[in-house]
């Protein structure tokens, strides 16, 4: 298992998540209904990853410490989806032109050394 299949692995059970943030689980149920989290959830109970924990320390961070309200959570999260699936199209996008680079340039280099055996 990867890294990143680690940080998604269900975890943490809502009461230990509530304490660990100093919030009401009624507020993670919340952001939970609004979208802002996406806990998984075995035996109908809300499990949560460490990004989901690191997602939540991200709204707290924002709410608490820079007095962003809901409306304003829904902003910047949509913003930051955008961001995430543009890096991620960009990220793609680059892929395919290293690959394409690549190939041209084999290419190139394939007819000049055909060339240069000819000329011998």
């Amino acid at each position: 298992m990867d890294e990143k299949d680690n940080s998604s692995r269900p975890l943490y059970v809502i009461s230990v998540v509530a304490e660990m943030f100093d919030l009401h689980p009624q507020t993670l149920r919340l952001y939970e209904r609004e979208g802002f989290i996406t806990p998984t959830r075995q035996n109908n109970q809300r499990k949560y990853s460490d990004q989901d924990i690191k997602q939540l320390k991200f709204i707290v961070d924002l709410t608490r410490k820079l007095g962003v309200n809901k409306a304003g959570l829904e902003i910047i999260m949509d913003m930051r989806g955008r961001i995430d699936a543009m890096q991620k199209e960009m990220e793609g996008i680059l892929d395919y032109l290293e690959e394409d680079t690549k190939r041209y340039f084999q290419g190139r280099l394939q007819r000049i050394f055909k060339g240069e055996g000819e000329n011998r």
